[in-house]
């Protein structure tokens, strides 16, 4: 694999971003999202977890995102070398409760959508 590679799972009922396969969540935090892209949710969420996240030892993101009625259910965290510190699953649900993070991702998952 590329040092750039990551692994994308997609059909119509989920979509995974990944650069571990098969993806494994050590940690993570689930939050519900109106229907967009999710390949670019994925995309924006998994950059800013990362930036988020970057220090633990060992962490390799993984974003899950499922249709659910009304809109998508994401899952967001991903693998770990060694125990989550305390924490860490607050830090993973406050970004993805963010007013502002959740504007601009979504902001920028919306665009080009029929």
């Amino acid at each position: 694999m590329k040092r750039d590679a990551w692994h994308i799972r997609s059909d119509p009922e989920q979509y995974v971003l990944a650069r571990n396969w098969p993806p494994r969540f050590d940690v993570s935090a689930v939050s519900d999202f109106p229907p967009v892209r999710p390949s670019r949710l994925a995309r924006h969420i998994r950059q800013d977890l990362w930036r988020a996240l970057q220090g633990l030892r060992g962490f390799s993101p993984v974003i899950q995102i499922d249709a659910a009625e009304g809109g998508l259910t994401v899952r967001a965290g991903g693998r770990l070398q060694g125990r989550a510190p305390q924490g860490t699953e607050s830090r993973i649900r406050d970004l993805l409760d963010s007013p502002a993070h959740r504007a601009r991702w979504l902001r920028w998952a919306g665009e080009g959508r029929s």
